[in-house]
């Protein structure tokens, strides 16, 4: 088994845990504090890895906001944004999309192999295309991200890609942040679907930190070993 990234997860959920309503608006679930904690745990990172369904329904940039964390990055000769990494079944995305058009990092998808020729067609001149297997595989995807030089990896969804990460016990720290409100809509995305989870009725996760943010709540989790190691 190769080596792979320390891998961060980093979410925030309303209390019944759902990542979002089910309108065309984004519920933003976080408030400017945490945001700029987030922007420094982005900083800190090599790589920010985010689903095809996130990329679409959310258009996320994934730079780095603050102007002094990307000149404290570019002196240290990376560039003022981690990389940023997609997976994705059917390579439907738009290659216009922020993820691709804004800041000067490399961008990697991960495609199934069955959708790979479509993937590097539609958005080989914006990004690396790369087959990740049929499913993608992200054990394989983390240990390739590995061998491009990308130690620490943050991951931010979503639901799925979160669910896949824990269930495959490929998560070695999770951010979770709380906010004051409910959804109410089984529409709507959750955190994580079902799956057979490590951390269980008989294994339960271990909770190093909480703080309140604000309105907010941050509960970090140590899931593996290696926790606090980068």
């Amino acid at each position: 088994m190769g080596e792979r990234p320390y891998v961060l997860l980093s979410c925030g959920m309303s209390i019944d845990g759902y990542l979002d309503d089910a309108s065309e608006r984004r519920l933003l679930l976080s408030n400017e504090a945490d945001f700029d904690r987030v922007d420094g745990v982005r900083a800190g990172c090599d790589a920010i890895l985010v689903g095809a369904t996130t990329i679409r329904r959310d258009n996320p940039r994934l730079l780095v906001r603050s102007a002094a964390r990307r000149r404290e990055r570019t002196a240290r000769g990376l560039p003022p944004s981690p990389i940023k990494v997609t997976v994705t079944g059917r390579a439907c995305l738009d290659p216009c999309a922020a993820f691709f058009a804004t800041g000067d990092a490399e961008k990697i998808v991960y495609c199934a192999s069955g959708a790979l020729p479509l993937a590097r067609d539609r958005l080989g001149e914006v990004a690396t295309v790369l087959d990740g297997g049929q499913p993608v595989d992200l054990r394989r995807l983390t240990e390739d991200l590995h061998k491009r030089g990308v130690d620490r990896l943050m991951v931010e969804g979503g639901g799925m890609v979160h669910t896949q990460f824990l269930a495959e016990d490929l998560a070695d720290e999770l951010h979770l942040v709380v906010a004051p409100l409910f959804v109410g809509d089984s529409r709507a995305c959750r955190f994580v679907g079902d799956g057979a989870f490590p951390w269980n009725a008989d294994r339960r996760a271990t909770l190093a930190d909480v703080r309140q943010i604000g309105d907010v709540v941050l509960l970090r989790y140590a899931l593996s070993e290696r926790f606090g190691a980068q």
